[in-house]
C-alpha cells in the first residue's frame, strides 16, 4: 500500500509526524478515512479520535475539533487540542460531561444550546470509545 505523510499538530506540540497508510478522522459531517491519492480535501473536525494506521501499527489521539487540509500526498491535522489516547485524561474529560451536562440543563432553547448538546454527545463518545467499561 502506497504510504503518505501526516502531520499531526496542536497549539501545544507536534503530536505526530510520519509516512501511514491511512487515516481515519473524526469530520463534522460524518468521520472520514483517507489513503494516499484521496482527492484535496479540507475538513472541519469535531472532538473524537484520530487514528493512524501504517502497516500494523495503530496510533490513536484524542482531539477536541480542529481542521484537516490533504493536498499534494500531504495530511495536515490542526487540532484545537489534542493528546495521544494514552496520555489522556479520562477524568478530566468525565468531570467536563459532568459540568456540560449541568449546564445544559441552564439554557433557554435555540442555536447555543444546539451546540452546547452537540458538543457533549462528541465528549461523551470519546468517553466512550476510551472506557466502555465505565461508559454512561
Amino acid at each position: 500500500m502506497t504510504r503518505f505523510q501526516v502531520s499531526l499538530v496542536s497549539p501545544e506540540s507536534l503530536l505526530f509526524s510520519g509516512q501511514v497508510d491511512q487515516v481515519d478522522l473524526p469530520g463534522i459531517e460524518g468521520d472520514l478515512g483517507v489513503l494516499a491519492g484521496h482527492a484535496p480535501i479540507v475538513v472541519m473536525l469535531r472532538p473524537g479520535i484520530v487514528t493512524t494506521v501504517a502497516g500494523d501499527i495503530r496510533d490513536r489521539f484524542v482531539i477536541l475539533g480542529g481542521l484537516a487540509e490533504f493536498s499534494q500526498g500531504e495530511l495536515t491535522i490542526l487540532a484545537d487540542s489534542a493528546s495521544s489516547v494514552d496520555g489522556f485524561d479520562l477524568t478530566r474529560l468525565k468531570a467536563q460531561i459532568d459540568e456540560m451536562q449541568e449546564s445544559l440543563a441552564k439554557q433557554s432553547v435555540g442555536d447555543e444550546l444546539d451546540r452546547a448538546v452537540a458538543k457533549f454527545d462528541h465528549f461523551k463518545a470519546i468517553h466512550t470509545a476510551l472506557a466502555p467499561a465505565t461508559a454512561f
